[in-house]
């Protein structure tokens, strides 16, 4: 997966006239950003508990519509020493109401990227957006028999009997998120190598649960060679930046959510690591300033 044949994977004939793919290093890591495509989001979603006047003002301030909005949706695939990670799975294909996500299968194909070769899985959370690609059964059907699905111990106890007192979604999404969930653990639950707090997948690789937007919630740290890049998952939205207080509706705990959000901001603008999140801008790869009280994305320069 080096950035030569990334580089050279048009030539299997699956480009599209948008870039969905982005090749970055961390040191020694080969990181590949892959779209799955957008999700359609009510915008109140994006700040629960803002003032209608506030929210319309930053998505007037953002080019954002007033009311539904599209909601990026990126995952990652990591190569360090001999393991290939893929990082969250995106949607799927059995959602016919998002029918411009769920590009993951055919995308990994574009990359040049062959499921088989993929030794491991890491999941931020099992929200059906992160989880929903690893059921599609013309992707489930290559991956290896001996792979291992990353992710926190909590996040698998909190889904046995999940608890959305504190969210704000609209009617069916809670349902879905269940049904997917547990249908997701009984594929994989042979598979799945939980962790407690932290765990080293690879070299320089590591998965860490920071709770908040799920029980479970995880970000992936990469170092190598003196570069640093952070894999928020969740952890981070469009709205974190200039409001890093605003609580999201798909968060479980927001409170928590929030001071976890903050943390992670400021220690990136501290260090000067890379950012990615799954549902920042495509190819969301950003470093982060402060600005004030708040934060501003800084986006990286294409290097190609």
């Amino acid at each position: 997966m080096s950035q030569v044949n990334l580089a050279h994977s048009h030539a299997l004939g699956h480009d599209e006239p948008v870039p969905s793919r982005y090749a970055l290093k961390v040191g020694d890591i080969d990181v590949m950003v892959i779209s799955d495509g957008v999700l359609p989001i009510t915008t109140t979603t994006l700040a629960t508990n803002a003032a209608q006047e506030e929210l319309a003002a930053w998505l007037g301030d953002m080019f954002l519509p007033p009311e539904v909005c599209d909601w990026p949706l990126n995952v990652a695939v990591v190569r360090s020493g001999d393991r290939t990670i893929l990082v969250d799975a995106g949607l799927g294909t059995e959602f016919p109401g998002f029918p411009r996500a769920g590009q993951l299968a055919m995308r990994l194909d574009a990359a040049g990227i062959d499921a088989a070769s993929v030794t491991d899985v890491v999941l931020t959370h099992l929200h059906m957006d992160h989880i929903g690609g690893l059921l599609v059964e013309g992707l489930r059907g290559r991956l290896r028999q001996d792979l291992r699905v990353h992710l926190a111990a909590a996040e698998a106890e909190f889904w046995d009997v999940p608890d959305f007192s504190h969210t704000v979604m609209p009617t069916p999404v809670p349902d879905v998120l269940r049904k997917t969930a547990s249908r997701f653990l009984d594929v994989y639950r042979g598979q799945l190598r939980p962790f407690e707090t932290e765990y080293e997948v690879a070299p320089g690789v590591v998965i860490q649960r920071t709770g908040g937007h799920t029980p479970g919630h995880s970000v992936i740290r990469l170092e190598s060679g003196g570069d640093r890049l952070l894999f928020a998952g969740d952890a981070v939205f469009q709205t974190g930046f200039d409001k890093p207080d605003w609580h999201n509706g798909f968060d479980h705990d927001p409170e928590e959510a929030a001071r976890v959000r903050f943390g992670l901001l400021t220690e990136l603008a501290a260090n000067g690591g890379q950012l990615l999140a799954a549902h920042l801008p495509f190819p969301s790869a950003c470093h982060v300033a402060v600005a004030g009280s708040a934060f501003r994305f800084v986006p990286t320069v294409w290097d190609y």
